[in-house]
């Protein structure tokens, strides 16, 4: 027995909204007969990557405007890990490497998938795959910084590990952020750094 026939099944899903993603109206038929409705909001799927310079001890994090906080009122941008969605026909790693030269300037060498999480199942298709890299200095090729035509106006912000981790979990407000950088701490606290390349 499948998970839509246990529980709940899609009867049918209209686009109410096409643009960067979409969003849906989904009808739904419940175990009990019912029908309901639920919105959707799917973009695809995304990578998010944390750099680690085990040599320095620095990690490397972006710091840009996001619309949906200044709507919050919060002020401040969020410290968040390199991120991106995945084209269309390009797989998870590959768009972490692109990510990386984007918004960092960073050439990647071998990269660790941490594992796939949903951040919002609730509301989201979206599934993102979270990787940890090594990185030395030299493998900052340039500025970074996001596309100039994205307006994406990325901080590119270097810091020590336990610098970062002393800030306390108000740095870690960034969902994707707080679980790399735990995966990270677990693995260094095991001795299981760098990655197998």
């Amino acid at each position: 027995m499948s998970a839509s026939e246990a529980g709940h099944r899609i009867e049918q899903v209209e686009t109410v909204y096409q643009g960067w993603g979409r969003m849906l109206l989904a009808t739904l038929r419940t175990p009990d007969g019912s029908r309901i409705t639920r919105q959707i909001e799917d973009h695809g799927d995304a990578v998010a990557v944390l750099p680690y310079d085990a040599e320095r001890g620095t990690i490397l994090l972006v710091r840009q405007s996001r619309p949906p906080l200044i709507l919050r009122g919060e002020a401040a941008p969020l410290y968040e890990v390199l991120a991106g969605r995945i084209d269309p026909g390009e797989e998870a790693e590959a768009t972490a490497r692109r990510e990386a030269v984007e918004e960092c300037g960073l050439t990647l060498g071998a990269i660790d998938l941490v594992g796939h999480f949903f951040a919002m199942p609730a509301v989201s298709t979206e599934r993102l795959s979270l990787y940890l890299a090594p990185y030395r200095l030299g493998d900052r090729t340039s500025a970074g910084g996001g596309l100039a035509h994205d307006h994406e106006d990325i901080e590119v912000v270097e810091m020590r590990l336990d610098d970062f981790c002393a800030m306390g979990m108000a740095a870690l407000a960034d969902m994707k952020t707080a679980i790399l950088v735990l995966a990270l701490r677990e693995r260094l606290a095991a001795q299981a750094w760098p990655p197998s390349a």
